[in-house]
């Protein structure tokens, strides 16, 4: 016993993986899909990007640029 409470054998990870392994799926579908988004070439050098900057380092580095 640990401060009074009594161990129960209550699963929790067994009923429960499901829901966390579609959790993960749909948060790498999302991310993925805002990466994608953010780097269309739309929004890429739109200056209320947050991520204009690092995909303009990113570009200037694929061209052989520093």
């Amino acid at each position: 016993m640990f401060l009074g409470w009594r161990k129960w054998p209550t699963p929790i990870v067994k009923p429960l993986w499901p829901f966390m392994v579609a959790a993960s799926i749909s948060l790498y579908g999302i991310s993925k899909l805002q990466d994608m988004a953010v780097r269309s070439p739309e929004y890429a050098s739109n200056p209320k990007n947050p991520y204009a900057a690092q995909i303009a380092a990113e570009e200037r580095a694929k061209l052989g640029g520093h």
